[in-house]
């Protein structure tokens, strides 16, 4: 096992010393007070020491523990403290390494800078106004020269009952000695500041994560001057994040972040749930892209300064995770809710591929129940659909349901759908549509958001007083299509027809020959996740094809008026093709949709003998499996007197296969 002595003075010290213990590798933590190893606390591969020792007592405990390498974790301030590390650690021959910190940039603000709390006792002594002192009770004597300093500071120091007394016989009582333990954030900070009225705030430089940033901001925000005392001199080291790498590589230590997919809600904090809140103000990698990264970065505040990766690629993220393994607690901020149409579901898979990495999620609230619940509205017999990125045959949904819920993907989506809706008959319902930007919302009919521009992500609810008959039979009556003089596909060959063609919720279909289109109309009712092309060269027919499309609201349903196999150039490949008419051209179709896709599943009707001939003799050319023929003839009864007569329909054959995958047909 691997040992390591730990000087830990700081925030970081005591996360490094958590994060060699829970790697398995033996670390001796020495924090020189009682107060510091409560801070950390008892674990598994931890030896605690609150000893101050001297240089002589470094030396002799490296020599008997004999560690493989020295941290140096302890203030920037305790300058005494990291001579004497590095002292026994040269005596020793033993590897030495410095944690230092960044001390941040200083712009804005009515800043002043000192080198030691001396100067800055002097430098007070020169000014009028409160002071809030924020540099503990090491140096605090000095300030006792600050003329009428019992009245004028306010010094915040460890809650230590050893400080307390100190302090208390030096002059410093009552809400003047503000005890506390950190970290402070920036709205406490400028509390106190406000509380006490001060107009000078004395800090040290102590860096980013020593909470310099939030005493900066702080002093800003409530216009009181910085003070700042400058560091004793310059150090080199390794910041936290190169420690941390330096510390895997060379013990070779297992990667065993903490990643939390945090829904942040409506775009504001006030939108998140408290857990989600927390994760942010815990994490030291927050990851996300746009508004969505912002809401995260806001409520992180300045609880913590996170590293920041700005990405909402699956792939990207992962690969940044595994680059930069040196943080233990990483926050990926999605839109809403993980659990509602966000990214969380690729990365859930991506993720889970690392066995050691501890993944949780953590839900924001999501657009459908703020929505809703704005509209007072209950939801839970709404369908919900996502059209942002992707087309949906949202006519069709509205048809069909009392309540739809939906989040839009264009600014325009609005005004094309409500000009769909009144093409297909539905001007009585209501759409809701909500903006983020000002929480926008706006009630109304179809004809009043013609002209409608939204946000891109807007929400949308959907009204509908009459939803329309969903059919649950095998197959359609054909006296409830539009039929005109143009042949049909009767109800029980489109029974089979359809059993024969084996649909997919998700289904491209080519109706090829689609005469009313009845057998579009099943193709779409049974494939509702999917597209339809119905592909008809009559005129008439095609416009009866857009008859039933109306009646039955099909919005999956493409027109394509042409003849086959030309009128197929720029299709998408269908995954399922019904051929119901040719007019000669039976083996170029064959090659055009195999050439598509050479696995589609093919099915062909067939009532004349020559046709069936031809389709016989180009399946067996063709790289499909072996044609299953079915013939079907169906007989109906027709009155006559008191008698009824058996009247047959003409046979047809039906002749089913599917593509073998082999791509040989000619273009």
């Amino acid at each position: 096992m691997y040992k390591v002595f730990l000087f830990a003075g700081t925030t970081e010290g005591r996360e490094l010393a958590e994060f060699l213990s829970r790697a398995g590798v033996e670390v001796f933590v020495f924090t020189a007070t009682e107060y510091g190893k409560s801070l950390i606390g008892e674990a598994e591969h931890m030896v605690l020491s609150p000893e101050r020792l001297s240089a002589e007592e470094m030396e002799e405990q490296i020599r008997i523990q004999k560690p493989d390498l020295v941290v140096d974790a302890t203030h920037p301030y305790a300058e005494l403290v990291t001579e004497n590390i590095r002292s026994a650690c040269i005596h020793t021959h033993t590897e030495l390494i410095r944690l230092v910190r960044d001390e941040g940039t200083w712009d804005g603000g009515d800043i002043t800078c000192v080198s030691s709390a001396k100067e800055a006792a002097e430098f007070l002594s020169r000014t009028e106004g409160n002071v809030l002192l924020t540099t503990g009770s090491k140096d605090l004597a000095e300030f006792t020269a600050v003329p009428e300093f019992e009245e004028r500071i306010y010094a915040r120091v460890l809650s230590l009952p050893d400080v307390v007394k100190s302090c208390d016989e030096m002059g410093f009582r009552g809400n003047h000695l503000i005890c506390m333990q950190g970290p402070f954030s920036k709205d406490l900070n400028t509390a106190m500041l406000r509380q006490y009225g001060c107009k000078w705030m004395v800090t040290k430089a102590s860096g980013m994560e020593g909470g310099f940033p939030e005493k900066l901001e702080a002093a800003k925000e409530a216009g009181a001057k910085l003070l700042i005392i400058g560091r004793p001199k310059k150090e080199t080291g390794l910041t936290f994040k190169e420690c941390r790498k330096m510390l895997k590589e060379r013990f070779q230590l297992p990667y065993r972040p903490e990643i939390t997919l945090a829904g942040v809600g409506m775009g504001s904090i006030e939108t998140m749930t408290g857990e989600a809140v927390r994760a942010c103000q815990n994490a030291d990698l927050l990851i996300g892209a746009g508004r969505v990264l912002e809401t995260a970065k806001k409520a992180a505040g300045n609880a913590r300064k996170a590293e920041i990766y700005e990405e909402y690629k699956s792939e990207e993220i992962l690969a940044y995770i595994k680059a930069h393994p040196f943080y233990d607690h990483i926050v990926i901020a999605v839109s809403g809710d993980p659990g509602f149409y966000s990214g969380a579901k690729k990365l859930y898979g991506l993720l889970s591929s690392e066995k050691e990495w501890n993944v949780r999620a953590v839900s924001g609230i999501s657009s459908l129940s703020y929505f809703m619940a704005k509209l007072r509205i209950s939801w839970e017999d709404a369908v919900m659909v996502s059209c942002h990125g992707q087309k949906r045959h949202l006519v069709r949904k509205i048809a069909e349901n009392g309540k739809v819920f939906a989040i839009l993907g264009t600014g325009t989506q609005a005004g094309e759908l409500a000009k769909e809706l009144l093409q297909y008959g539905l001007w009585e319902v209501t759409l809701h549509i909500g903006e983020r930007p000002g929480e926008k919302i706006r009630s109304g009919t179809p004809k009043e958001f013609l002209c409608c521009r939204t946000d891109a992500l807007s929400v949308l609810c959907v009204e509908n007083p009459k939803p329309r008959n969903c059919f649950a039979l095998h197959s359609l009556q054909d006296d409830l299509f539009e039929r005109g003089k143009v042949p049909m596909t009767k109800e029980e060959v489109r029974s089979i027809t359809l059993s024969k063609l084996q649909l997919l919720k998700d289904a491209v279909c080519y109706d090829i020959g689609a005469g009313t289109g009845s057998v579009s109309i099943e193709m779409a009712e049974k494939a509702d996740e999917g597209r339809v092309y119905a592909v008809e060269k009559k005129p008439e027919a095609a416009d009866l094809i857009r008859q039933n499309r109306r009646k039955f609201c099909m919005d999956s349903i493409h027109i394509v008026e042409g003849t086959a196999p030309e009128a197929l150039k720029g299709l998408e490949p269908p995954t399922h093709v019904f051929i119901g008419g040719t007019s000669g051209g039976l083996t170029e179709i064959l090659h055009a949709v195999l050439k598509k896709n050479p696995r589609v599943r093919i099915v062909m009707n067939c009532i004349t003998l020559e046709t069936l001939t031809e389709a016989v003799k180009a399946f067996q050319t063709l790289p499909v499996t072996e044609p299953d023929i079915v013939n079907v003839t169906v007989s109906r009864a027709k009155k006559a007197g008191s008698y009824h007569l058996m009247m047959g329909e003409n046979p047809v054959y039906i002749l089913s296969c599917t593509g073998t995958g082999e791509v040989r047909c000619e273009d």
